[in-house]
């Protein structure tokens, strides 16, 4: 039986407003421990900058560059995360002797996977120096050496939830962070997953715009809107649900509407709308309809979103629940993965496999950095 391991998870999404911490214990394959978690929102300066880093990532050919401020962002994102393991390991009466690895999922600045790219801000060794234990980081770029999109790597983790939390298959596991996606468990066991389309990136760059707010809380402008059928029908149409070939998404794949195209309700009623819906367009390219849909991630707490989604899915006979009614926790859970994952990777396990990135053969990743004797990167 292989050794158990307490890992950490370190996961901050696309939609930029913070670091999720989760803390498991696991084999790296079907023992899993869930442990405590926390969340640490960035302010809205530091936010800021990731949006530039955005800009700024648009020119890279190559994702070792760091060219202009980029650099700087990178080391400043990675002492955040120190900051914020040191503090959660405080306060659980953990030290770093107690923990065996970090999965750094660092920032994605740039996912393209048409052109074997992906870019995720995150400097693993001085995240390592600056906590005192080793860090596993970097782990899709492997995938997509082997002809993999490099995304989405979570489903082996939800392969271990469904059989730990007793799941009757077949069902998908779906995230709406920034970007939804899904992980579909079938009958004989076999993992096929995939992005599915805008999450909340789109709703929040809306509400953004009109309000300057980050996003629209418990779904409360989107509920005194309506739906706009034929702004709906824009984003429903696209290539992207029709095509056979399921491929990763990156954030910059579909756009916001124009301020004219709607009053502020409207258009984020049509975006909710709009999540849940691609959410079932896509899951028709299954191989089979599953019985239940698991919803995980931040769009899970919009209202909204989550009557769609049931209404949507009880045509087609699925069912619709949220993470915590099967008792896992959907905020934590991407960053339990990339703690789960960062054990796999130590272990030389496969992370991602034909059926969810693409790739041609299931394939390990990640860079491990151990603990090396240096000065504090807080001394300067």
């Amino acid at each position: 039986m292989a050794q158990m391991k307490t890992a950490i998870g370190l996961m901050s999404g696309t939609s930029m407003d913070g670091i999720d911490i989760a803390l498991i214990r696991t084999d790296g394959r079907d023992r899993v421990e869930r442990g405590p978690s926390m969340g640490v929102g960035y302010e809205p300066a530091f936010r800021n900058r990731l949006k530039s880093a955005l800009n700024e990532a648009r020119a890279l050919t190559d994702r070792t560059q760091r060219p202009g401020d980029l650099s700087a962002i990178e080391r400043n994102l990675t002492l955040r995360h120190a900051v914020a393991v040191n503090d959660f390991l405080a306060s659980n009466g953990l030290s770093p002797t107690d923990i065996d690895v970090i999965g750094f999922h660092g920032q994605t600045i740039l996912h393209c996977p048409d052109a074997a790219l992906t870019v995720q801000l995150g400097d693993g060794a001085l995240l390592a120096q600056s906590t005192g234990i080793a860090v596993v980081h970097d782990m899709r770029a492997h995938d997509m050496t082997f002809g993999g999109q490099g995304a989405p790597l979570i489903p082996v983790y939800h392969a271990a939830l469904a059989q730990s939390a007793g799941q009757t298959a077949p069902l998908v596991f779906v995230n709406i962070g920034g970007i939804s996606n899904l992980t579909f468990i079938g009958t004989e066991g076999d993992i096929v997953a995939y992005d599915s389309g805008p999450g909340n990136t789109l709703i929040d760059q809306w509400v953004e715009t009109h309000t300057g707010g980050t996003f629209d809380k418990d779904g409360a402008i989107a509920s005194a809107g309506r739906i706009i059928p034929s702004l709906a029908e824009r984003y429903l149409d696209h290539a992207f649900f029709s095509s056979n070939l399921r491929r990763s998404l990156d954030r910059n794949d579909f756009s916001p509407p124009a301020v004219a195209d709607a009053a502020l309700a409207d258009g984020a009623r049509t975006l909710a709308y709009v999540t849940a819906a691609a959410i079932l367009k896509s899951a028709r390219h299954l191989p089979e309809r599953p019985q239940t849909l698991v919803i995980c991630g931040g769009g899970r707490l919009n209202p909204v979103i989550m009557d769609d989604l049931r209404r949507l899915g009880a045509k087609e006979d699925i069912a619709v629940i949220v993470a915590e009614e099967a008792g896992l926790d959907g905020d934590a859970m991407e960053a339990e993965a990339w703690a789960y994952l960062a054990v796999r990777s130590m272990e030389g396990l496969p992370l991602t496999f034909p059926g969810t990135t693409g790739v041609t053969k299931p394939v390990t990743g990640g860079v491990f950095n151990p603990v090396l004797p240096a000065q504090s990167p807080f001394a300067d």
